[in-house]
């Protein structure tokens, strides 16, 4: 395994700086030369020795990461690629400066229950996504879920499993570090499920709420199997409103627990400190899923990690459902009140727009950008002045000079015209999401309105920028993203979303 920073990785990746290893293997801070961009740089270990092993663990390695590539949430670290130098499997993920919820608690003890309800409702928000593609965490612990400045998300899906040789069903579960947070069924020997992985956040909650794990610390490793596989826990002392969530998550039969969506739910209704509306435990969800806008991101140093910001609490009990609504209603028409400009541009042009603009946003109805010759066709030439062009059928404006302006102008003509949306991505960016038309469509008619704001460039082709997409059944989706963009034929095309 190479020290040497400075090395570069598939011709592309290149190694900056260690920040850490396990048994796992090593993560380097990298560079995508390629996209310009900073990424996580994993170098898996494969067993030595036994080449028949060793081949099982790269190929075993290689199908968890396109797996755990499918998974898109934002409160979940992406994988980008994976690939193999010299035999060695490597991993490339997004880059959060960040500290591990671990090392909060070794730091702080003991963290307040509402926080620790927001963390866990945001990362059970991912692992339920997760679970809907069919994709099993195995490893859920505080070392796992990562706090950054503004996100929380957890990392490592399925890559428990590459070590694996096949030959005991535990080693294939989690082959590193302490059992403490296996669920009673793994501690056995059998198979994990989905249950197992509610389990096992259940207990990084508890842990985050007491100061230590459900089953206490043993460093003997037979010993703590066995105390884990019979289930039986000290009761939390200091959960407060966590308690009753903890103890459905911790049961020892795996089908008395919830399901990870209903974690959701419970965890987000702990947030919210009302558990009598279910229109209470909606609002709290969107406050803690679908959260306004962030501001962009002042430039930081990758080296260092970013320092843990404790979730402000509520200065007063929530008594009501229908004052959270009526606040959510003005936060959101203060939000559309300051983005009036680019909104009411995208969807309302009317007949008096400015003659010379060229950031002029294309109407719902517009056909897609073909070029610049479409003419209207049910108007007679019944004069000899044909300058004169009624505005809503003008000629689609000229190509966008910028990526960022370009990143603005496809959102503006979705969702009202998914086929300009959709030439609008390399094939390159369809390929590596496995995306079809069927699913693109799929996905934004859900929404009646998207909008890109709070761009920054990050060069002159990426750009990070924040998406909100409004749900025709009423809230919003917002996620912040870094986009690389690449020119085609004159025209800036998405090629790769992180």
């Amino acid at each position: 395994m190479s020290e040497t920073e400075g090395r570069q990785v598939a011709g592309r990746y290149r190694l900056r700086e260690r920040l850490g290893h396990g048994a796992m293997g090593v993560v380097w801070h990298g560079y995508d030369e390629q996209l310009h961009r900073v990424v996580a740089i994993k170098e898996l270990l494969v067993p030595q020795g036994d080449d028949e092993k060793a081949d099982r663990a790269r190929h075993r390695a290689m199908r968890e990461a396109r797996l755990a590539a499918r998974l898109e949430h934002p409160n979940a670290i992406r994988v980008y690629d994976a690939v193999e130098e010299d035999g060695q499997p490597w991993l490339v993920m997004e880059y959060m400066p960040n500290r591990s919820l671990a090392d909060i608690i070794a730091e702080q003890g003991e963290l307040p229950p509402k926080e620790v309800a927001l963390i866990g409702c945001q990362i059970a928000h991912a692992l339920a996504a997760a679970h809907r593609h069919k994709i099993l965490h195995r490893d859920v612990k505080p070392a796992n879920i990562l706090v950054g400045d503004q996100d929380v998300k957890i990392t490592d899906f399925g890559i428990s499993r590459l070590t694996d040789d096949g030959t005991a069903t535990l080693t294939g579960t989690n082959t590193v570090g302490t059992p403490a947070f296996f669920s009673p069924e793994v501690a056995r020997g059998e198979q994990a499920g989905f249950s197992s992985d509610v389990f096992s956040l259940g207990a990084t909650l508890y842990n985050a709420v007491e100061g230590t794990p459900p089953f206490g610390k043993l460093e003997n490793t037979i010993q703590m199997l066995h105390k884990v596989a019979g289930g039986e826990y000290r009761r939390p002392e200091k959960a407060g409103p966590l308690l009753p969530v903890l103890e459905q998550m911790l049961q020892k039969d795996p089908d008395a627990r919830p399901t990870m969506e209903d974690c959701v739910k419970l965890l987000a209704e702990v947030y919210n400190g009302d558990d009598e509306h279910e229109d209470a435990v909606e609002a709290a969800m969107a406050a803690t899923l679908v959260d306004a806008p962030a501001p962009a991101r002042p430039e930081v140093d990758p080296t260092r990690p970013a320092a843990y910001i404790p979730i402000p609490r509520e200065e007063e009990p929530r008594r009501k459902a229908a004052p959270l609504i009526i606040g959510a209603v003005i936060v959101l028409l203060l939000i559309a009140g300051l983005g009036a400009w680019s909104l009411w541009g995208k969807k309302q042009q009317t007949a008096t727009p400015p003659s010379t603009s060229s950031s002029q946003q294309p109407t719902s109805s517009s056909s897609p950008q073909t070029g610049g010759s479409s003419q209207p066709t049910t108007q007679p030439p019944t004069t000899t002045t044909t300058t004169t062009t009624p505005p809503a059928q003008q000629p689609p404006p000229a190509q966008a000079q910028t990526a960022a302006q370009a990143l603005v102008d496809y959102y503006n003509i979705i969702p009202e015209n998914l086929d300009a949306g959709w030439a609008r991505l390399t094939d390159n960016f369809k390929q590596g999401r496995g995306l079809t038309r069927e699913g693109y469509d799929s996905h934004w008619n859900q929404f009646n309105d998207v909008v890109a704001t709070d761009l920054v460039p990050q060069g002159d082709n990426v750009v990070t920028a924040t998406v909100t997409a409004t749900y025709k059944t009423g809230g919003n989706l917002v996620e912040r993203h870094t986009f690389t963009l690449v020119q085609q034929n004159g025209q800036w095309l998405i090629e790769h979303q992180g």
